[in-house]
């Protein structure tokens, strides 16, 4: 559910409100978005994915609240940390790209039987 919007980080694009499919956020004229209809989430981390600054955090709870400390989430590296491990972002590389479990799905490679 979403928890957060940072107001030291927010450029107040509006990105997040444009890609919110049940319109969580409320656009407010110069000023960073506000989480209106907080009930409506889907933690879905549409609004995550999008924001170019890292400015929200979505808690991957999505029936509860979660108390959130911005400064706690920024020291530990939780705000845009969806975005980031998928790779969106300048200088991100898709976390696909770091995966390695396809390797236990990998048939074992077996020498063949000798014909009879």
């Amino acid at each position: 559910m979403i928890e957060l919007v940072s107001d030291a980080r927010c450029i107040k694009c509006d990105l997040c409100v444009k890609v919110c499919p049940t319109g969580v956020f409320e656009a407010i004229p110069d000023e960073a978005p506000v989480i209106a209809r907080k009930e409506d989430c889907q933690t879905c981390f549409m609004c995550e994915l999008y924001c170019p600054t890292d400015a929200l955090f979505v808690a991957p709870e999505a029936d509860a609240t979660v108390d959130v400390e911005e400064q706690l989430l920024t020291d530990k590296g939780l705000l845009g940390s969806y975005r980031a491990a998928v790779g969106w972002g300048e200088g991100r590389s898709p976390g696909a790209r770091q995966d390695a479990s396809f390797r236990l799905l990998k048939p074992e490679r077996r020498p063949a039987a000798p014909a009879r």
